[in-house]
């Protein structure tokens, strides 16, 4: 992509100075005349590369700018008498340049490709060490859905880049239907992926799990893009509560405990058994989720829930009773 190429050519030109149009031309492999379009699309965005022509010469950001004293590292910085402006070659640090590696290989584990890899090789030209051996943090967002995810977020991903309308078979707990929206946003939260977009059925913006979605095509219409608000994606609004839990768990349960919930979420008694207390959000999820647990779990409150798991697990007693 025009912009993955820029930004490369940007950071090239930072961390080594002075390169050659040849130079840059093998090393993105496209042709001279699209280095020489590009360094003209890098001034127009008001970065002031120089080319200079001769033995010596080459392809340069002038000196004398800096972003060393600006609050905001992220912008462009007015210096000098003269002015002009620079993005300094100090405004990626090492550990900075570190962590969108880490983000952008996480991405490649989506993908099963190393798409994003070969960027960072591009972004990192010349500065080898950011890429090799020494990377402290290891993202990888794949799932045991992988073989089938690869290929919804490709096509999710193009229907957002081209405006187009996705249609797919979507199940929820009401059930399943066939859904048309207009994506805006690929989110990764929870664990899962999900897709943000205008529904035309609910005449309104609702978020769908990737994992819940069959059938993903895009239906060859375009759409002229709405003012999109981004989802609201604080916990509370997920998972709002309204069911607090009183459980008595086995004390071989604590590390599940923990690790879900956190520490303060329960009382150890002196016979080593553990008080849970929690916010649930649905009953029919936390049915679900203390059944994982087998015989070793108690649900002591709310009452009306206790009553309501107890036919339950008596309901189940009796299905392997009968043959």
């Amino acid at each position: 992509m025009k912009i993955d190429r820029l930004i490369g050519i940007l950071s090239v030109l930072l961390q080594k100075g002075s390169v050659t149009a040849p130079e840059l031309a093998e090393m993105f492999e496209v042709s001279r005349r699209t280095i020489n379009r590009d360094i003209e699309d890098l001034c127009m965005a008001g970065i002031p590369v120089a080319t200079r022509q001769g033995s010596g010469g080459g392809i340069s950001i002038l000196d004398g700018y800096t972003l060393q004293d600006c609050p905001d590292k992220t912008s462009v910085c007015k210096t000098g008498a003269s002015g002009g402006y620079k993005l300094g070659r100090t405004v990626l640090s090492k550990t900075e340049m570190k962590d969108i590696l880490a983000g952008l290989r996480s991405l490649d584990s989506v993908h099963g490709t190393n798409r994003y890899g070969q960027l960072m090789e591009k972004l990192s030209a010349g500065s080898s060490d950011f890429l090799q051996g020494d990377q402290s943090i290891l993202i990888d967002l794949s799932s045991w859905y992988k073989d089938t995810l690869a290929p919804k977020i490709a096509v999710i991903r193009d229907a957002i880049e081209r405006g187009r309308e996705l249609e797919f078979l979507y199940y929820a707990p009401s059930g399943e239907s066939v859904r048309r929206i207009e994506p805006y946003y690929l989110m990764f939260r929870w664990s899962s992926w999900y897709v943000w977009g205008y529904c035309q059925i609910r005449n309104d913006f609702r978020l769908f799990k990737l994992n819940r979605m069959e059938q993903v095509v895009q239906n060859g219409n375009a759409f002229l893009k709405r003012s999109a608000p981004l989802p609201n994606l604080k916990q509370e609004q997920i998972f709002p509560g309204g069911i607090s839990v009183e459980a008595l768990f086995e004390a071989s349960c604590k590390w599940r405990l923990v690790e879900e919930f956190g520490l303060g979420c329960l009382r150890e008694r002196e016979d080593g058994r553990l008080v849970f207390h929690a916010e649930y959000t649905n009953e029919e999820n936390l049915f679900s989720w203390l059944l994982t647990f087998g015989d070793r779990v108690c649900l002591l409150k709310p009452e009306h829930l206790r009553e309501k798991m107890k036919r339950m697990i008596e309901r189940m007693q009796n299905n392997y009773q009968e043959r």
